[in-house]
């Protein structure tokens, strides 16, 4: 296949919008093997490995970290490579796309807190990879991350315990009371903060001794403004598509460095994506629906977007939660004060997270007819699963209630006898 039927940036806005990047179209064989070599390379000389999701919160922990233990990178050599970037007129790669800026990092000077970006698909296999390649006795942090059942790491925590000196593992989403007893019961120093108040940030700052400085602090709480979608704080915003943008390693320099107030070469390169971010975002407006499921109005749409803004301008519709389906079968949930239950949608169709947050990738792609389907009918089968499950929710709600209508008429008839 030529490269540039899978080369975004040949592609116009209409096209882009509902096809997946090039990642995507990297065999996974190709993937692991690249995270193989990276992750040896990143943790053969490590005291202190991290693994941890890729958004801001979970880089924020990293942040954190490697102040804690005097292990930054220098920020001069990655605010020089923006200034490049910005002089070149060349944008990062987008969402599912693969790191390329990794690559050169990894000729660059490495920090003795290794940095395992990972997510819920694939939190096993970079828990035995740090079992594997990291020196024994290393000291392993896990943060903003969330099993939903044990069976799917205990093998390769078991295997991370025999290596490990002490395991911590910080987070703030919504855990099953099973599967954090049985990650405690393995060895793992577990902290969950309230998923309502605090992020994995939060949690990490309280719970490191060490004396941080008041921009790590401030950096928490900004963090927090976006994790938890208060939108109180313009800067959280830009700090969200930040690390959506560049590399990791770069993130965890900068906000190490400046905490929330990020320097004007940053701001300069955020204003720059900005500009097809906004378009992206607006052709999946367009393209939204509005479905009424039990009580509530959910907003549905598809398309490679930011999915907060889109939910944001759904529910300034009418809408009590969204779905924004994208084009490498994913999907964000996103609720609001009057649905708080995202994550029990998301459990249904092969995801999880928060009350009013939550991602899933229902299992319906057997082969890439599957997803020729799904990019030409624009999302409408995995729309179709992720609206049952809304009715699923729906119906055992009515249900709840049913029974304690019930349950009031039996304790009136019981009182009306006496």
């Amino acid at each position: 296949m030529e490269d540039e039927l899978i080369d975004s940036s040949q592609l116009s806005l209409p096209r882009k919008s509902v096809l997946p990047g090039a990642g995507f179209f990297y065999p996974d064989s190709f993937d692991e093997e690249r995270a193989e070599e990276r992750a040896k390379e990143k943790l053969e000389d490590a005291s202190v490995a991290v693994v941890t999701d890729t958004d801001a919160d979970g880089l924020g922990c990293v942040a954190l970290l490697r102040e804690a233990y005097d292990a930054a990178l220098d920020v001069a050599d990655f605010e020089a490579r923006i200034e490049e970037k910005l002089s070149d007129d060349e944008d990062n790669e987008e969402e599912d796309e693969p790191d390329l800026a990794e690559e050169d990092e990894e000729e660059r000077p490495k920090s003795p807190v290794a940095l395992m970006g990972s997510s819920p698909y694939s939190l096993e296999d970079d828990l035995q990879r740090v079992a594997d390649y990291a020196p024994e006795g290393v000291e392993v942090y896990v943060c903003d991350l969330c099993p939903d059942k044990f069976e799917y790491v205990e093998e390769e925590l078991a295997a991370l315990v025999e290596t490990a000196g002490e395991i911590h593992w910080y987070d703030h989403h919504q855990w099953k009371p099973e599967v954090a007893e049985a990650v405690r019961e393995a060895g793992v120093d577990l902290v969950v903060g309230e998923s309502d108040e605090e992020c994995s940030t939060d949690v990490t700052l309280r719970e490191l001794d060490y004396e941080f400085d008041e921009r790590f602090s401030e950096l928490a709480a900004v963090t927090r403004d976006h994790d938890l979608w208060l939108n109180e704080d313009e800067r959280s915003q830009d700090l969200a598509d930040y690390a959506y943008w560049t590399s990791k390693e770069e993130y965890v320099a900068v906000v190490g460095a400046y905490g929330a107030d990020l320097p004007p070469v940053v701001e300069e390169y955020i204003a720059h994506r900005r500009v097809e971010k906004e378009n992206l975002i607006q052709a999946a407006v367009d393209r939204a629906d509005l479905k009424t499921v039990g009580d509530w109005t959910v907003g549905v749409t598809y398309g490679r977007c930011s999915q907060n803004e889109v939910a944001d301008a759904l529910r300034e519709s009418g809408a009590d939660a969204a779905v924004v389906v994208k084009p490498a079968g994913s999907a964000s949930i996103r609720g609001s004060d009057d649905f708080e239950r995202c994550h029990e949608v998301a459990d249904l169709v092969n995801g999880g997270g928060h009350p009013k947050a939550a991602g899933c990738k229902p299992d319906i792609y057997d082969d890439m007819l599957d997803y020729a389907h799904h990019w030409t009918t624009q999302g409408a089968t995995t729309k179709r699963v992720i609206l049952r499950a809304f009715e699923q929710v729906a119906d055992a709600v009515a249900e709840a209630e049913a029974e304690t209508d019930d349950e009031a008429d039996d304790d009136e008839g019981v009182e009306t006898e006496r």
